[in-house]
């Protein structure tokens, strides 16, 4: 995973985005997984505060990872076919972690989770003025989102952590393409592929009964 620890830029999160959706709007995970491994190495470039989801996002990535190249790995070419083989052969654990606690269903259900978070964190960046508070704006995307499946004593620790978050400022000069003016123009350009992605994903968990998998 050494890959995951190399410079971020916020260019290569868009690419992987824009190419997760084919034309039947399929995600698929070569180019979801990609994307995550952008999204890593932007939260490993603001320091421990992000410590707390980046450890088991690469956790999450690593399984996903065995799947893809397993000895089924054609069933999880996309999200769909994944769900599709998975569901269709009880490789689910649908009421409690028992036999299947690393299915990829459930895997990729965390990173779904946490890319909820971040596309809000993000928009609210994007859309926010100069002097605007990264702190209020990633606790507000937090509560919003990750909050409602963490225990208080977690939703305590993460809120403290951003207080230590950079200025609005300084946080868009880390996705390293340009000046902070070049950097919202990227957002721009970028949020709309991740929320495609998203909520293509939510339907497909939704339909499937799979949005709650322990």
């Amino acid at each position: 995973m050494d890959a995951l620890e190399s410079e971020f830029n916020l260019q290569v999160v868009l690419v992987s985005f824009k190419q997760c959706l084919n034309e039947k709007e399929e995600v698929l995970l070569d180019h979801y997984l990609a994307g995550w491994r952008g999204l890593v190495r932007f939260l490993s470039s603001l320091g421990t505060v992000f410590s707390f989801i980046s450890k088991d996002v690469v956790a999450k990535l690593q399984t996903m990872e065995r799947l893809r190249s397993g000895p089924q790995r054609e069933h999880y070419s996309s999200l769909q076919s994944m769900v599709a083989y998975e569901v269709g052969n009880q490789l689910v654990d649908l009421q409690r972690r028992a036999r299947h606690p690393n299915s990829g269903c459930r895997t990729v259900l965390r990173l779904h989770r946490a890319l909820h978070w971040l596309q809000l964190f993000l928009e609210g960046v994007r859309t926010s003025p100069e002097d605007a508070s990264t702190t209020a704006l990633c606790t507000d995307s937090y509560n919003a989102s990750l909050a409602a499946y963490h225990p208080w004593i977690i939703r305590r620790a993460v809120t403290v952590a951003f207080c230590t978050l950079p200025t609005r400022k300084v946080f868009l000069e880390t996705m390293n393409v340009g000046p902070p003016e070049q950097a919202v123009e990227m957002l721009d350009e970028a949020l709309p592929f991740i929320e495609r992605v998203y909520n293509v994903s939510q339907k497909l968990y939704a339909e499937h009964g799979l949005l709650d998998l322990p």
